[in-house]
């Protein structure tokens, strides 16, 4: 496939900035580290500049791996049925392996989130299950915060067509450029100051939070009347984090939430979702689920109903909740009005919840506890972690105390 507007249409300074943000603020990669990083083809250009700030800053080697769309479907037209139980094991074990050796994650995203859309949905939920279960090894790495991560966009043709319908492919590409450029901050003369600025008002946020120790969150909307047990020790995080290895990154580009882990067995009540929730090629619209015991035991959606609950069968995590996050409705990204069908870009639109893994560095010392440690303090464990939106300009939250007491958090989706 041929991508002839790429650089005619980008601009070559702001891709330049977005490698370097990548880079500098994403994973603030040392000097003789590698790098692992992920990629679609059409983000080549955005590869080629990450990796000349990557050795420009010290790398050790960089290892890119491309996917590409027509090669994505020619095994959904053409494999033996058998090939949908199957995943690459041995890539993601030499990844972890890569992991364990210090090695940096950087992942682009900029394929059609939506390119399997047409597709047999039991292949696609077979060949998600077997994947997500090869993948393990590394996403425990990435989950654990053992390592510098981090995710950028790239204006894929077919994704910015799907944002964008009615406008020809190069505008479209123009547009989601522009959008994905001004939500990382930079479309600004100094995006690494401007980093450093927004992550020292998220560390504002997180430190109310954590002041608080709220034992749960109660958020009271149209359609949702949710309370949200915190788990036992758990700790907010927000913007830029510590990973075990000691490197201070920012993991998502951008970012607007704070977040931490709920108790995987305290989560009762109603909830429904805000925006659609893009998932492996499937549109999922009007999600509503209740909760009895941390666990959901009822789940309906008006679209994508099917992919919903084989989603909530994929283990016994998979029906609890690993993460809730604040986001306010005044956010960048809510407020340009579009929806990218991509969750590093939609989870900063809306307070949301994810079913699955929770993040180990959402505990009190969390880099020191076992894995039994962080389940008893009630952090959930799944092959999956899925974020849907459940915020608005609709929604209240109160943060709840273990003595019963109420405070204000949020009113009609901006911080109280």
């Amino acid at each position: 496939m041929d991508y002839p507007y790429n650089h005619a249409i980008i601009d070559p300074a702001h891709l330049d900035r977005l490698a370097e943000v990548a880079v500098k603020v994403g994973l603030r990669l040392e000097p003789g580290q590698d790098l692992v990083m992920t990629a679609p083809v059409s983000a080549l250009p955005l590869v080629r500049r990450i990796v000349d700030h990557a050795y420009k800053a010290g790398a050790g080697l960089v290892t890119p791996f491309l996917s590409d769309e027509e090669i994505t479907l020619s095994r959904y037209q053409n494999a033996p049925d058998e090939s949908f139980d199957r995943a690459s094991s041995w890539l993601y074990e030499g990844m972890a392996k890569a992991f364990s050796g210090n090695a940096a994650r950087l992942a682009i995203v900029g394929d059609n989130p939506m390119l399997l859309s047409g597709e047999d949905p039991s292949k696609v939920a077979r060949a998600n299950k077997a994947n997500s279960i090869a993948y393990q090894p590394a996403l425990e790495k990435i989950a654990g915060f053992d390592i510098n991560w981090n995710i950028v966009a790239y204006p894929g043709p077919s994704w910015a067509k799907l944002v964008f319908p009615q406008d020809s492919e190069e505008m479209a590409v123009a547009k989601l450029a522009h959008a994905i450029f001004a939500a990382s901050r930079v479309d600004r003369d100094d995006p690494v100051a401007e980093w450093k600025a927004h992550n020292a008002q998220l560390a504002e946020r997180t430190a109310w939070l954590n002041g608080r120790n709220f034992s749960a969150l109660h958020f009271k909307g149209p359609g949702t009347d949710l309370v949200v047990g915190l788990a036992d020790g758990h700790e907010w995080q927000g913007g830029a984090s510590t990973a075990k290895n000691g490197i201070t990154c920012n993991p998502n580009i951008p970012t607007e939430e704070v977040f931490t882990t709920p108790h995987a067995r305290r989560v009762s009540g109603t909830a429904r979702s805000t925006k659609p929730l893009s998932h492996q090629g499937t549109l999922i619209e009007n999600i509503e689920v209740r909760f009895e015991d941390g666990r959901i035991v009822e789940a309906k959606a008006s679209r994508g109903e099917d992919v919903l609950r084989k989603v909530l069968e994929t283990d016994e995590g998979a029906s609890r909740l690993g993460e809730v996050a604040l986001v306010p409705h005044s956010s960048p990204i809510s407020k340009s009005g579009l929806l990218f069908y991509n969750t590093l870009f939609d989870e900063n639109a809306a307070c949301h919840i994810a079913l699955g893994q929770c993040y180990s560095k959402c505990f009190i010392d969390g880099a020191n506890l076992s894995a039994e440690e962080i389940a008893a303090r009630g952090g959930n464990k799944s092959f999956i972690h899925i974020d849907w939106m459940i915020g608005s300009d609709e929604v209240d939250i109160d943060g709840m105390h273990v003595d019963g007491r109420r405070e204000p958090v949020f009113r009609k989706g901006e911080w109280a």
